[in-house]
C-alpha cells in the first residue's frame, strides 16, 4: 500500500476564512504520496438551526445550532496497482445548545457525497448521524463523525482531481430554506 495523504481543515470557520478544498499550498502530493481530490462543505447544508416545533424561529426557541467546523481527510491508493484511491473523510462538527433543549444530547444526520466534478452525476453518497452529548453548564461542543471511506476508480485518463467530495448536513426542506434566507454567516 502506497503512503497516504493526510489533510486536516478545521479552525478555518473560526478565522472567517472560506472553508473550500481539503488542500493548501502545492497542488500536487509528495512523491510517491496519493492525491486527494477536492473535498468541499455544501454552502447550503454547512449549518444545522433547530426551534422548538410549533414555535416562532427566534432565540428562546431554539433547542440547537451547529455548524461543520471542517474535515479530516486520509488519501491512499487501494491497491499496488494504483488504479483505485481510496479517500476517508471524517467530518468535524461545532454545536450550540439552545435555550429551548430539554437534554443534553442532540442527533447531526449528515453526508458525505462523491461525484465527478464536472457534477454529471452522483457516484456515492454515505449517509451518517453524530450524536453529540453537552456536558452540564456547558452550552457549547464539538464531535467528530465517523470517517467515511470513498473509492474511486483512477484509470483510464481519470484522476483524482475529477472528483469532487462534499461534506453537507442532512436537512429538512424548512431547514434548507433557512439556510438559503440567511446566506453564509
Amino acid at each position: 500500500m502506497g503512503r497516504g495523504r493526510k489533510v486536516l481543515m478545521l479552525g478555518a470557520l473560526a478565522l472567517g476564512l472560506p472553508l473550500a478544498a481539503c488542500g493548501g499550498g502545492s497542488s500536487a502530493p509528495p512523491q510517491g504520496a496519493a492525491p486527494c481530490p477536492r473535498v468541499v462543505i455544501l454552502a447550503d447544508g454547512a449549518e444545522l438551526t433547530r426551534y422548538r416545533a410549533g414555535q416562532a424561529r427566534d432565540l428562546t426557541a431554539m433547542v440547537l445550532d451547529a455548524r461543520i467546523a471542517g474535515f479530516l481527510t486520509n488519501c491512499d491508493f487501494a491497491s499496488r496497482q494504483r488504479d483505485v484511491l481510496d479517500v476517508r473523510v471524517t467530518p468535524i462538527f461545532g454545536a450550540e445548545r439552545g435555550p429551548a433543549a430539554e437534554g443534553r444530547v442532540a442527533e447531526l444526520p449528515w453526508f458525505v457525497a462523491l461525484s465527478i466534478a464536472a457534477d454529471e452525476e452522483v457516484l456515492a453518497r454515505v449517509p451518517g448521524t453524530t450524536r453529540i452529548t453537552f456536558p452540564p453548564n456547558v452550552p457549547r461542543t464539538q464531535a467528530s463523525g465517523q470517517p467515511v471511506l470513498l473509492s474511486m476508480p483512477i484509470t483510464g485518463g481519470r484522476r483524482a482531481s475529477d472528483y469532487v467530495v462534499r461534506v453537507s448536513f442532512q436537512l429538512t426542506p424548512e431547514e434548507l430554506a433557512l439556510n438559503r434566507s440567511r446566506g453564509v454567516r
